[in-house]
């Protein structure tokens, strides 16, 4: 016979995702999130617990880093970024698109570096 669970902890995933099975947004390990600002009093307890990550964060975290403190698996973090994002209690950084160099340029610069070598 075994000894007792060590795990103190019996939620499953399947539970805590309130019975998502996959994100519905495109959230990676490596994604990064940012905090809104805004009430989160009527969020689940694990959502509660994401958002509690932030109020010590300067700036975003990625979904692995969550994952690894709240000690959950990144598959059920991935899920619970998502429904976070679709209630808007966390947003993805958008990367700049304006005043981006040409293609051309950053090749020519590529070509100039490497002659110097």
């Amino acid at each position: 016979m075994t000894g007792p669970r060590r795990d103190p902890d019996m939620v499953r995933p399947y539970v805590r995702t309130g019975g998502q099975v996959r994100p519905r947004a495109d959230v990676r390990p490596e994604s990064v999130v940012i905090a809104a600002t805004g009430p989160t009093d009527t969020l689940g307890p694990d959502a509660r617990r994401v958002m509690r990550l932030f109020a010590g964060a300067d700036g975003g975290l990625a979904v692995a880093d969550i994952a690894a403190a709240l000690e959950l698996p990144p598959s059920t973090v991935r899920i619970l970024v998502s429904s976070l994002m679709d209630s808007g209690h966390l947003s993805s950084p958008v990367a700049a698109t304006e005043h981006q160099p040409d293609f051309d340029l950053l090749q020519e610069v590529l070509r100039g570096l490497r002659s110097m070598v």
